[in-house]
């Protein structure tokens, strides 16, 4: 069910999260998260998270109002003049919807491990703190088959706002695991699960992306933009890998770096199935 509101200004008590964007932490605390732009509203509508509200304009509204009325809980329907809405943000919107939503039940290890079929395929989080990035490396998560983000307790949340926008509404589809201690989980992967954890890891000439295995249990790991992984982390990492570059470029951006990662994974996954089947015929 839709309810519709007309506004002239945001004084409305149930518009102060979009009146408050930039403080995205504190609306993560409430359990709620932002989502903006046609994309990104459009994956919120065709997932499972609870939406509370919409902020957009009238001519947005006519593109989309039956797909929020198709929406089994109540929403609340916010129309203002694009003018308006842009005082918002500071900056002139290009696509003028955005979304309040909940952010769902926390993902427990076991529940991840249960619902994800072998040969497994996980990403840790280690001290990132950029929201854009996190919501470049959820995107390609995503794209590349990864079946569960572990956060660990020094990084940041994929459903800040800027993390959203720029995971393209795709951490909707991604289950998301909060890790009170990073290293203990992985130790569990390792010892419980036979999941090997590979560190990527520039600072190393050791184990470079193309001469390891992958067909395994995996479980990769970020570090921090500045940092990477911590020492603590990569204890219990069996092997930093590194990617093989040219020109003295001594890493990568966290977002690229995991694009390559994560493609090499499937490549290797993928020509592994191609053989098996090739040997079943």
């Amino acid at each position: 069910m839709i309810t519709t509101v007309s506004i002239t200004s945001l004084n409305h008590p149930d518009l102060t999260p979009y009146r408050t964007l930039r403080q995205s932490v504190e609306q993560f605390r409430k359990g709620l998260f932002i989502a903006e732009g046609t994309i990104v509203v459009q994956r919120l509508l065709e997932s499972a998270h609870k939406i509370v509200s919409v902020l957009i304009t009238p001519e947005w509204l006519e593109d989309y109002r039956e797909r929020l009325a198709a929406r089994p809980e109540q929403i609340t329907i916010f129309v203002g003049q694009k003018e308006l809405l842009n005082t918002i943000v500071g900056y002139n919107l290009h696509q003028s919807i955005m979304a309040l939503g909940k952010i769902p039940a926390q993902e427990t290890l076991d529940s991840v491990l249960t619902q994800s079929l072998s040969p497994r395929l996980f990403v840790a989080m280690d001290g990132l703190a950029n929201a854009e990035n996190i919501g470049v490396l959820v995107r390609n998560c995503t794209a590349f088959g990864v079946q569960a983000i572990l956060v660990g307790e020094t990084s940041s949340n994929p459903y800040l706002r800027r993390a959203v926008r720029n995971s393209m509404g795709t951490v909707f589809k991604m289950p998301v695991v909060h890790c009170t201690n990073l290293v203990d989980t992985l130790t569990t992967l390792q010892r419980s699960h036979q999941f090997k954890n590979f560190a990527a890891h520039p600072h190393t000439e050791e184990h470079s992306i193309q001469r390891t295995d992958f067909s395994g249990n995996c479980c990769f790991v970020f570090g921090s933009e500045g940092n990477g992984v911590s020492p603590q982390v990569l204890s219990t990492c069996d092997m930093p890998i590194a990617i093989p570059m040219q020109c003295d470029v001594d890493s990568l951006n966290v977002a690229s770096a995991s694009a390559v990662f994560l493609y090499e994974v499937m490549r290797q996954r993928d020509s592994s199935n191609k053989n098996i089947s090739k040997h079943a015929h």
